[in-house]
Protein backbone atom coordinates (compact mmCIF):
# COMPACT_ATOMS: atom_id res chain seq x y z
CA UNK A 1 0.00 0.00 0.00
CA UNK A 2 2.51 2.58 0.93
CA UNK A 3 4.39 1.37 -2.46
CA UNK A 4 1.61 2.35 -4.63
CA UNK A 5 1.13 5.52 -2.27
CA UNK A 6 4.47 6.59 -2.94
CA UNK A 7 3.86 5.65 -6.91
CA UNK A 8 1.05 8.30 -6.90
CA UNK A 9 3.03 10.99 -5.39
CA UNK A 10 5.72 10.99 -8.03
CA UNK A 11 2.87 11.15 -10.14
CA UNK A 12 0.89 13.91 -8.79
CA UNK A 13 3.69 16.28 -8.28
CA UNK A 14 4.45 16.43 -12.29
CA UNK A 15 1.05 16.64 -12.94
CA UNK A 16 0.25 19.63 -10.39
CA UNK A 17 3.55 20.96 -12.18
CA UNK A 18 1.53 20.92 -16.16
CA UNK A 19 -1.28 21.96 -14.87
CA UNK A 20 0.62 25.03 -13.49
CA UNK A 21 2.89 25.36 -16.74
CA UNK A 22 -0.51 25.30 -18.52
CA UNK A 23 -2.59 27.77 -16.93
CA UNK A 24 0.41 30.12 -16.82
CA UNK A 25 0.74 29.49 -20.44
CA UNK A 26 -2.84 30.70 -21.15
CA UNK A 27 -2.26 33.48 -19.14
CA UNK A 28 0.63 34.47 -20.69
CA UNK A 29 0.17 33.47 -24.18
CA UNK A 30 -3.27 35.52 -23.84
CA UNK A 31 -1.35 38.83 -22.72
CA UNK A 32 1.17 38.73 -25.17
CA UNK A 33 -0.90 37.95 -27.59
CA UNK A 34 -2.97 40.77 -27.42
CA UNK A 35 -0.03 43.18 -26.70
CA UNK A 36 1.40 41.58 -29.98
CA UNK A 37 -1.83 41.74 -32.13
CA UNK A 38 -1.19 38.51 -33.16
CA UNK A 39 -3.68 35.41 -32.70
CA UNK A 40 -1.08 33.14 -32.01
CA UNK A 41 2.95 34.59 -31.86
CA UNK A 42 5.18 32.61 -33.02
CA UNK A 43 7.72 33.37 -30.28
CA UNK A 44 5.83 32.36 -27.34
CA UNK A 45 7.00 28.82 -26.94
CA UNK A 46 5.32 27.84 -23.53
CA UNK A 47 2.33 25.72 -25.33
CA UNK A 48 5.08 23.79 -27.47
CA UNK A 49 6.69 23.57 -23.17
CA UNK A 50 3.31 22.22 -22.21
CA UNK A 51 2.62 20.11 -24.78
CA UNK A 52 5.85 17.74 -24.52
CA UNK A 53 5.43 18.23 -20.77
CA UNK A 54 1.83 16.77 -21.17
CA UNK A 55 3.32 14.04 -24.07
CA UNK A 56 5.38 12.38 -21.15
CA UNK A 57 3.25 13.08 -18.55
CA UNK A 58 0.06 11.14 -20.51
CA UNK A 59 2.34 8.52 -22.01
CA UNK A 60 3.13 7.41 -18.09
CA UNK A 61 6.17 6.59 -17.43
CA UNK A 62 8.39 6.66 -20.87
CA UNK A 63 11.85 5.07 -19.17
CA UNK A 64 14.37 5.19 -21.87
CA UNK A 65 15.62 7.34 -24.32
CA UNK A 66 14.15 6.29 -26.90
CA UNK A 67 10.29 6.97 -25.76
CA UNK A 68 11.75 10.23 -24.94
CA UNK A 69 13.07 10.65 -28.42
CA UNK A 70 9.83 9.21 -29.79
CA UNK A 71 7.67 11.43 -27.54
CA UNK A 72 9.39 14.42 -28.90
CA UNK A 73 9.37 13.26 -32.81
CA UNK A 74 5.35 12.18 -32.57
CA UNK A 75 4.68 15.53 -30.64
CA UNK A 76 6.43 17.59 -33.38
CA UNK A 77 4.57 16.00 -36.27
CA UNK A 78 1.26 16.16 -34.57
CA UNK A 79 2.04 19.51 -33.58
CA UNK A 80 2.76 20.45 -37.03
CA UNK A 81 -0.44 18.31 -38.71
CA UNK A 82 -2.79 19.14 -35.90
CA UNK A 83 -5.20 16.36 -36.67
CA UNK A 84 -8.75 16.35 -35.52
CA UNK A 85 -9.49 18.60 -32.94
CA UNK A 86 -6.28 20.08 -32.81
CA UNK A 87 -6.90 22.46 -35.45
CA UNK A 88 -10.65 23.36 -34.14
CA UNK A 89 -8.87 24.02 -30.86
CA UNK A 90 -6.89 26.73 -32.46
CA UNK A 91 -10.15 28.60 -32.45
CA UNK A 92 -10.52 28.74 -29.00
CA UNK A 93 -10.37 32.34 -27.61
CA UNK A 94 -6.72 33.90 -26.45
CA UNK A 95 -4.21 31.73 -24.65
CA UNK A 96 -6.74 28.66 -24.63
CA UNK A 97 -6.58 28.32 -28.90
CA UNK A 98 -2.69 29.13 -28.91
CA UNK A 99 -2.11 26.13 -26.10
CA UNK A 100 -5.13 23.62 -26.32
CA UNK A 101 -4.01 22.81 -30.06
CA UNK A 102 -0.30 21.62 -28.24
CA UNK A 103 -2.54 19.67 -25.48
CA UNK A 104 -4.26 17.73 -28.70
CA UNK A 105 -1.44 17.00 -30.22
CA UNK A 106 0.42 15.75 -26.70
CA UNK A 107 -2.40 13.12 -26.37
CA UNK A 108 -2.19 11.81 -29.84
CA UNK A 109 1.87 11.62 -29.14
CA UNK A 110 1.33 9.53 -26.05
CA UNK A 111 -1.27 7.48 -27.76
CA UNK A 112 1.45 6.89 -29.99
CA UNK A 113 4.32 5.77 -27.04
CA UNK A 114 1.72 3.76 -25.27
CA UNK A 115 1.12 2.26 -28.99
CA UNK A 116 4.95 1.57 -29.27
CA UNK A 117 5.54 0.03 -25.91
CA UNK A 118 2.35 -2.13 -26.47
CA UNK A 119 4.38 -3.48 -29.31
CA UNK A 120 7.66 -3.82 -27.08
CA UNK A 121 9.78 -1.09 -29.43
Amino acid sequence: MAESAARLRLFEIPLLFGVAVALFGVWVSTHVARWNGTKDPQFVVIDEVSGQLFTFLFALRPLNWKYLLLGFILFRVFDIWKPFPARQAESLPGGWGIMADDWAAAVYAAIGIWIARGLGL
